[in-house]
């Protein structure tokens, strides 16, 4: 039954046509999303990316087609259609009678009076139905993707997607930016995440690595004299996965040559409100807020808040240091913290409620989350007893407690208290319903320490990576105090996620070689690893910096999307797995052979 296009054209998309098109003869091509039989007349919904059309056979309206060769054809093969068949009709837009318009839909107010129709391919029955609302797993999803990508909200995403890409290209190319591609085969420098290797059949028993950011090369491209550099690059991580991370994920890539920090952030903030104005037609106030990092953290437990709602945490270490409560103060005599909340209002938690709590602080670290319920007679809990009066009132007055109020308290390594109470805080605002639905709080967060020790490794590791720069006044105490040192390094965050972060670079030999040998890095191995950039730096490198922005995330933010899957078109599984191609899968003994690889059995 399926037939070809022949000359036929599309004139219109569906999903485009509103009153001001009554009259005009069209012609639509796309899916059939449902079809109704109504005795003579028979109503399809037409779907294309745009949206729904209805078009309507009417055996009169058939009967009178002008061309006696396939007068009455339309009508007789619309009884054939089904679900997903694809069509192309021709017709003219009508006004629908009054009282069966359909104000949800931008078409709602016409229909398509159908004078020929093409079936131009049948359907098999689809898994799942093709709408947004359909309860349909995500596995199952993932198998059919070309059929979940029919779902209009899916291709809506997409469609921002393209929008937002397109802005991008704009916004950097009319202030001098050029987009530049880098390798996606390169040398292996493990920093951080594993890398994906690709064995290379030329040079047996040596592989290439897929990039986990074109970070190198974006350097050697300011030393290059290219000063404006972009790229809206796929980055490989096989790292452990969640709602958030892909292996293979998508970044905005950006490098300046002489600027500083607040000239990449006040050029980034002009790009990110462009992208909200085009995306969400919402107006950004300029600049965005700042923060430092040790605010951040002190007052909302993580260098990524979210600050659209309160709940903030408190240090009552000072407090509570001489306590008799042994966990504050073992925690305080080995250079910890004790950090408090009080979720206002929830002293009638139950059990269950705070063991969940509870659960959620130990899975960031935490040994334990105590907790006190602020009654009329005063305090409620297990630790009561262990406190005096003074400590009690002077933790009262820190957290503005009153009757009602849940305090909750976490004592631990710094990084552990914080974290840990942190997640909690947000853990209660999702419980409590205290995230405010369409609200975008943007903030910067500046200041980041340079280096971190790594107690498993014992050793420094860098912040945000290697090539970060020190503040200026700061490399003096590379040697001495290295842990004070900060860095010239950003990161915006919305709404609690970051979605992108970047620094000034090192761009002088000496200071990077510094920088390396803190971080334990030896000579040789950083010969080996980073002999081109440190090679580059030596030949006259411009001072430099830039930024990535994390483009899933921020689209997923944009679309309110639960998961970053939901705005790649072929995303991975958590097992990084590709359920439609069934990739990875395993390779003929002849392609192993021409690698030089031998499987271990």
């Amino acid at each position: 039954m399926a037939e070809n296009l022949g000359e036929w054209k599309r004139s219109r998309y569906c999903g485009e046509l509103t009153a001001a098109n009554i009259g005009a003869e069209v012609t639509l091509m796309g899916w059939v999303q449902k079809r109704r039989d109504h005795g003579g007349l028979i109503f399809i919904d037409l779907r294309d990316r745009e949206g729904l059309a209805q078009i309507v056979f009417n055996p009169a309206v058939d009967a009178a087609s002008p061309n006696r060769n396939i007068r009455g054809q339309a009508h007789e093969k619309a009884h054939h259609i089904r679900g997903e068949f694809v069509l192309a009709v021709k017709g003219t837009v009508s006004k629908r009678p009054a009282g069966t318009e359909n104000p949800a839909l931008k078409t709602g107010e016409i229909e398509i009076l159908v004078k020929e129709l093409k079936i131009l391919n049948e359907s098999a029955t689809p898994p799942f139905l093709i709408e947004d609302n359909a309860n349909v797993d995500e596995s199952v999803r993932l198998k059919y993707r070309y059929l979940d990508l029919r779902r209009p909200g899916l291709q809506k995403n997409l469609i921002l997607r393209h929008q937002v890409c397109k802005v991008v290209r704009d916004y950097l190319s009319e202030r001098h930016f050029l987009e530049i591609e880098t390798p996606i085969l390169t040398k292996s420098t493990p920093e951080g995440a594993r890398d994906y290797l690709v064995p290379s059949r030329l040079s047996p028993g040596h592989f290439f690595a897929l990039p986990q950011s074109p970070q190198l090369f974006k350097q050697i491209l300011m030393v290059s004299g290219f000063d404006r550099y972009f790229q809206i690059v796929r980055c490989f991580r096989d790292e452990d996965l969640r709602s958030d991370r892909q292996p293979e994920f998508t970044q905005i890539d950006a490098e300046m040559s002489f600027v500083d920090r607040e000239d990449v952030m006040g050029l980034m903030e002009g790009l990110i409100a462009g992208i909200f104005k085009s995306a969400v037609d919402i107006e950004l106030k300029l600049p965005f807020p700042r923060m430092s990092y040790t605010e951040a953290v002190g007052r909302y437990g993580l260098d990524n808040p979210d600050t659209r709602f309160g709940l903030e945490l408190k240090d009552i270490t000072a407090l509570v240091k001489d306590s008799g409560f042994k966990v504050f103060a073992d925690a305080v005599k080995k250079g910890g913290l004790v950090k408090a909340l009080n979720a206002a209002g929830c002293a009638e938690f139950s059990r269950k409620e705070l063991d969940e709590l509870t659960s959620v602080a130990n899975s960031y670290g935490a040994k334990g989350l105590a907790w006190v319920k602020i009654t009329t007679e005063g305090w409620q809990s297990p630790i009561a007893k262990f406190l005096a009066d003074t400590e009690k009132d002077g933790i009262n007055k820190a957290l503005d407690a009153k009757a009602g109020d849940l305090l909750l308290f976490v004592a631990d390594i710094p990084k552990t208290a914080n974290t840990a109470l942190g997640r909690v805080r947000l853990d209660l605002a999702k419980g409590l319903n205290l995230i405010p639905k369409d609200t975008f709080n943007l903030v910067w967060i500046t200041d980041f320490p340079l280096l971190e020790y790594d107690e498993e490794e014992k050793r420094f590791v860098a912040v945000h990576h290697p090539f970060t720069s020190p503040l200026d006044e700061d490399i003096e105490k590379l040697d001495a105090a290295p842990l004070l040192v900060m860095a010239k390094a950003y990161d915006l965050v919305l709404n609690g996620t970051e979605i992108g972060g970047g620094s000034i670079r090192i761009h002088r030999q000496d200071i990077q070689s510094m920088i390396f040998k803190k971080l334990g890095i030896g000579e040789e191995e950083a010969r080996q690893k980073f002999g081109f950039l440190l090679d580059a730096l030596s030949f006259g490198a411009p001072p430099h910096g830039g930024i990535a922005f994390g483009l899933d995330r921020l689209i997923s933010i944009l679309c309110g999307a639960e998961s970053i899957r939901d705005v790649i078109a072929f995303p991975k599984t958590q097992k990084a797995t590709c359920l439609m191609t069934d990739a990875p899968s395993t390779v003929d003994k002849k392609q192993l052979d021409a690698l030089s690889l031998r499987l271990k059995t």
